[in-house]
């Protein structure tokens, strides 16, 4: 594992602290307002910089776990308010955190390795993560905090939305809902810049078409999935909802640690042998985890426990997604393909057995400790396979904020 890291990511409290003292310095820019309440009842925040029609909005902290985007929405607010050049037209929105309630789940925010960032994992099954749940669920059943999110694009209308992502590891990538000509190349040689590498075939865009290295846009929503077994589908996301006003998203993924083995592009000599492999060793690890869960007694009040129900969906995926990767042809025969697939395969049952541990921690000290176990050997092992290296934090804030503001321009200029 590589050096260790040395800035901590923000939390929501301190995102909101930056947040009034900036509207604090500049009240004749500045906005910071509520515009929603989360199914805890936390408060949803909106920073607005300027006040031009024309809007860019930047959602943070959509995925609990994805802890980068904070720091990148600070560093853009800041930026915006520096370059007067930014705000020509246009007024900036932030979004502080789209998920507080995941947040306060996921407590490691200064990981020390991928064995430390496990063990205070959080990350909410499908339905209740905000961007994902209009694509699982009805429209009567969504969300509080999905339906604050529709509503400030709803107010908005932004001609560009930018969702703040990230990895734990692997490289850099951007998906767009729409193609953004011209994005690719600062977008690259930011990556290049900063040491990060560009994750050529992610397999979170699998089959959907390239604009440009590590830039994929999202199919038209009649072409099938590479993995039909999914549940979600991100054309039927929040990241679509910009589209009602002539709009597009920007979903901007940085890693925590980079790996080797996402960024090369040459054809893998036996791509469809190689999913097969993984296919096999995804549903024997997520075995391993559904047994330590049939061993142990849930208690009746454990039912509405977020790790409980997060790991359960998490293992619930895997059998189908196992067969899609063994009956559907590859969607990509790149090296970079099957490595970002075999850190997939990866994620799916080290996270199951990380959120149960810390479900179970507190009743059943003997599948804990196996869970651990688990979760030591998986993290060792996929940090090791991938030649793990830290990436700083301010790296990974930089390279976001340089591409969000390159979005912004190539969008803008698209809409002209």
């Amino acid at each position: 594992m590589s050096p260790l890291p040395q800035l901590c990511y923000p939390t929501v409290a301190e995102l909101v602290s930056s947040a009034r003292a900036l509207t604090a310095q500049r009240p004749d820019l500045c906005v910071l307002r509520q515009v929603g309440l989360s199914r805890a009842g936390r408060p949803l925040h909106l920073l607005s910089v300027g006040r031009a029609r024309r809007a860019v909005l930047v959602v943070a902290g959509a995925h609990a776990n994805e802890s980068a985007g904070g720091g990148t929405l600070l560093a853009l607010a800041r930026r915006v308010l520096r370059e007067r050049e930014l705000r020509d037209g246009t007024s900036w929105h932030f979004l502080l955190c789209a998920d507080p309630d995941g947040a306060s789940l996921h407590v490691t925010s200064a990981p020390r390795s991928l064995y430390d960032y496990h063990l205070g994992f959080f990350r909410p099954a499908g339905p209740e993560q905000p961007e994902w749940a209009p694509s699982v669920l009805p429209p009567d059943r969504l969300p509080p905090e999905t339906r604050a999110l529709l509503g400030v694009i709803d107010e908005l209308r932004p001609y560009l939305q930018v969702s703040l992502h990230g990895t734990d590891l692997g490289g850099s990538w951007v998906q767009l809902t729409r193609d953004v000509p011209g994005l690719a190349e600062p977008f690259a040689k930011s990556a290049a810049e900063l040491h990060i590498p560009v994750e050529a075939g992610a397999s979170d865009a699998a089959g959907w078409p390239a604009s440009g290295p590590g830039v994929r846009v999202m199919p038209a929503p009649g072409v099938g999935p590479a993995y039909p077994s999914l549940p979600d589908d991100a054309r039927h996301s929040t990241w679509y909802h910009a589209h009602r006003y002539g709009g597009l998203t920007a979903v901007i993924e940085v890693p925590m640690w980079a790996g080797d083995l996402v960024d090369d592009p040459a054809p893998h000599p036996a791509p469809a042998a190689a999913l097969r492999v993984l296919a096999d060793r995804l549903l024997r690890d997520a075995d391993e985890v559904r047994r330590v869960l049939r061993d142990t007694r849930p208690r009746p009040e454990d039912a509405d426990d977020p790790l409980l129900r997060a790991a359960a969906w998490g293992l619930d995926v895997v059998p189908g997604l196992a067969a899609d990767l063994v009956r559907t042809p590859p969607a990509d025969g790149t090296r970079a393909y099957v490595g970002s697939v075999d850190a997939f395969a990866r994620r799916v049952p080290l996270r199951a057995a990380a959120m149960l541990r810390r479900a179970l921690h507190g009743t059943d000290a003997r599948a804990a400790a196996r869970l651990e176990h688990l979760v030591a050997l998986w993290s060792d092992a996929f940090a090791v396979r991938f030649r793990a290296r830290w990436v700083p934090v301010e790296h990974q804030v930089e390279h976001q904020s340089r591409t969000v503001v390159a979005a912004a321009f190539h969008a803008r200029e698209r809409a002209l």
